[in-house]
């Protein structure tokens, strides 16, 4: 992986290629998480580069260390205080449909101030020539969150300036799992949230941040529907889709993945997406050290009502790092009173009822097993 700055005006650049996944990373024992491995050139970058954007503030509020409790119960659910997003953040956009077309006239991230960018991230052809071939049309810009939910909280723009609108590209799967595998750090997590899934600009990105506490979807067990494809169907709450790749597989779990969610789109289904460091599916093994492998990524799919100018819920708002058990808190007293139960029955308010999940996961398994 190598970093290149041709001059003053032009974004940093991490020129990098499969050679730098990291492929034996574990998770400690207990919920925090740990280093197993040095830190990355993508984590240095990342973590430096957002430190400095912090410190300059460029941001709409400080972020300290968060106020943070497990929630009692099977879930683990991870509970943060975070009143300062729920405040000042930017104020969504109206979204109407699931495929709502760009509009340059609202905000948008070409918009944005180019202090806030980091770097841009270019994959190089494996065997290139001797100035290093790379990937035409595979530029992907990583600027800060300035209303951060957690530690280095950034978004992934595909190229910016093309407009792409809310609808997820392989391009955009790939690089987002392969940014999980450029980290060698098992709490470095990303995410989507479609139009109608509490995104809350039309302009394609992902979100990318650090979270040092153990998530169940990273080891939780789940039932084969398409395993050749990588897919495979939740056994618990929230009732969704998971897929698996480790470093070798990216590319063709990321096509079957954007099928899914093209499926979704043209059925006018919102959803969210969440993809980080986990087990092998079926695979609950741990050594004797009480370390558990980490080595590839699991993407969960997680078909949804839409919320299309629904009134937002008092405590968290249900998108992508919620779903996956991540509940940054708007207000001291739910944080300090909600249960396991009240956060599984907000949750589920959101997601599809049983019959037309279960009609929906027998399309997708059969739509994957057709293509």
């Amino acid at each position: 992986m190598s970093k290149q700055k041709a001059d003053a005006t032009m974004p940093l650049q991490l020129v990098y290629s499969n050679q730098d996944f990291v492929a034996d990373v574990h998770r400690s024992s207990g919920s925090r998480l740990g280093f197993a491995s040095p830190a990355t050139r993508f984590d240095t970058t990342i973590r430096a580069g957002w430190t400095d954007r912090m410190n300059r503030g460029l941001f709409r509020y400080h972020l300290g260390d968060l106020q943070t409790r497990i929630l009692p119960g099977p879930y683990g659910y991870v509970a943060q205080l975070n009143i300062q997003r729920g405040v000042e953040r930017r104020k969504p956009q109206e979204i109407l449909s699931i495929q709502q077309e760009f509009n340059s006239k609202q905000f948008n991230f070409n918009k944005i101030n180019p202090e806030e960018v980091l770097f841009e991230m270019i994959k190089g052809v494996e065997g290139g020539n001797e100035k290093g071939q790379l990937h035409e049309l595979c530029r992907m810009v990583v600027l800060v969150n300035v209303s951060p939910l957690e530690f280095g909280h950034c978004l992934f723009v595909p190229e910016p300036s093309h407009c792409f609108p809310q609808v997820m590209t392989s391009f955009a799967i790939r690089v987002g799992i392969e940014s999980v595998l450029l980290s060698s750090d098992p709490g470095f997590r990303v995410g989507f949230n479609s139009l109608g899934a509490f995104a809350s600009v039309n302009h394609l990105h992902l979100h990318g941040y650090y979270l040092d506490h153990e998530l169940k979807i990273e080891s939780m067990p789940v039932k084969p529907l398409v395993p050749e494809r990588g897919f495979y169907g939740s056994l618990d709450v929230p009732a969704g889709f998971l897929f698996y790749t480790e470093s070798e597989s990216v590319e063709k779990v990321a096509e079957a993945i954007c099928q899914v969610t093209d499926f979704l789109v043209d059925g006018n289904i919102a959803h969210n997406l969440f993809m980080t460091r986990g087990c092998p599916p079926c695979d609950r093994t741990r050594n004797e050290k009480g370390h558990c492998s980490r080595n590839g990524v699991r993407i969960a799919v997680w078909p949804r009502t839409s919320s299309f100018g629904a009134k937002e819920e008092s405590a968290f708002n249900v998108a992508l790092c919620e779903l996956a058990g991540h509940l940054p808190f708007k207000n001291k007293k739910d944080y300090e009173l909600i249960c396991e139960k009240d956060v599984t029955d907000i949750i589920q308010r959101y997601l599809l009822p049983d019959p037309q999940f279960h009609t929906l996961e027998r399309q997708l398994t059969r739509h994957l097993m057709d293509l």
